[in-house]
């Protein structure tokens, strides 16, 4: 509502009675007679609102930094990666795509397109269930080393015995690749920030401090007595002086640390590389939870249906399968590969179970 100079200068001039004024033109005509009132105004907007501002950028900056580290640091995610590798690379032996040492982090939102011979099971789902039974397999072995397992059986610590051994592996596994969402719960509210919104935010306080240095240092110099809310404006200032030039400085580290996480999982990346990471990690959590509820509730499906095949009288000890052996079928071409490769290294079984 700030009034043009041409208009300004129209209320200033005006002599008539107020009464001849509608009520914004005398509301106006009152408030130029105030020295410097829009540019006061906007000084006092920045004082309200700086430290709720200030607060809603620390915690952007705080969720970003936190979803780097965690990112860099979840060896479960890091265990999935490699697992997606492997597969790739199974998938593509003999090919010019074969023996990749690494894969840009689009290619986990493309495992769900890929299909198995039922039309049904996805890539996802295979990269899952590898590594769901080794992830088991480590967490009895974490819970051996560690005092809590005097209170586990002793047939949960035999690796690679009978079925129910397998399934026991197979749901403590599962639990822990299910446990990855909430992991990276700092990751999924990363994925929402703005990072153009961000810096302009920080930009926006900056515009403002010295917009408000202008006044206190250049308007209210040249008058010729000083306010009590001068006083106030330069108490606020030199205070705010110190907030905004660590925002600044501090959204400097913070983006620099962003890219340099999209470098660590991207090799070079682009210049907005680093926040659309998080959203490309977000999107695979979505579909790593809905892949882990499916498993989950066929296990659960089997299950059942084995118990109640056990309680028939023509059951037979051969009766099922497991699941890993159910999905090897549904992708041909990876289960050739790995038969083809552990004839040639018999270190691989054990390498995939670290």
């Amino acid at each position: 509502m700030v009034p043009t100079t041409e208009e300004e200068l129209k209320l200033r001039l005006f002599t008539g009675e107020l009464s001849q004024l509608g009520p914004a033109d005398r509301f106006l005509k009152v408030l130029v007679e105030i020295p410097f009132a829009f540019k006061r105004l906007e000084s006092l907007v920045f004082m309200f609102t700086l430290p709720e501002e200030s607060s809603s950028i620390k915690e952007c900056f705080s969720t970003l930094e936190v979803s780097c580290n965690k990112l860099r640091k979840s060896r479960l995610f890091l265990k999935l990666l490699e697992a997606v590798l492997k597969t790739g690379n199974r998938m593509n032996d003999g090919t010019y795509r074969g023996g990749a040492q690494a894969f840009r982090l689009d290619t986990l939102l493309k495992l769900a397109d890929v299909k198995g011979t039922d039309g049904k099971t996805t890539l996802l789902h295979f990269v899952v269930q590898e590594t769901i039974r080794s992830e088991g397999i480590r967490s009895v072995r974490t819970a051996k080393a560690s005092s809590s397992y005097s209170s586990m059986k002793a047939e949960d610590f035999v690796e690679g015995g009978n079925e129910d051994s397998e399934e026991h592996y197979r749901s403590l596994g599962l639990q822990v690749v299910s446990s990855l969402s909430s992991e990276l719960e700092d990751v999924k509210k990363a994925a929402v920030i703005d990072g153009d919104a961000l810096t302009a935010a920080v930009s926006k306080l900056d515009q403002s401090l010295k917009k408000s240095e202008e006044l206190l240092n250049d308007d209210f110099k040249n008058g010729e007595e000083e306010c009590q809310f001068q006083h106030s404006l330069s108490s606020f200032v030199d205070k705010a002086k110190i907030e905004v030039s660590w925002l600044i400085e501090e959204e400097k580290r913070i983006m620099a640390e962003v890219r340099s996480t999209a470098d660590y999982f991207h090799g070079k990346a682009g210049k907005d590389e680093g926040l659309r990471l998080f959203v490309i990690v977000r999107d695979f959590l979505i579909m790593l939870d809905k892949v882990c509820k499916e498993v989950k509730d066929k296990t659960a499906l089997k299950s059942e249906k084995a118990k109640k095949e056990s309680q028939s009288p023509s059951s037979n000890t051969h009766h099922s399968s497991s699941l890993s052996d159910v999905h090897r079928r549904l992708f041909p071409a990876i289960a050739e590969r790995r038969m083809h490769n552990s004839s040639s290294s018999s270190s691989s079984s054990s390498d995939d179970e670290t």
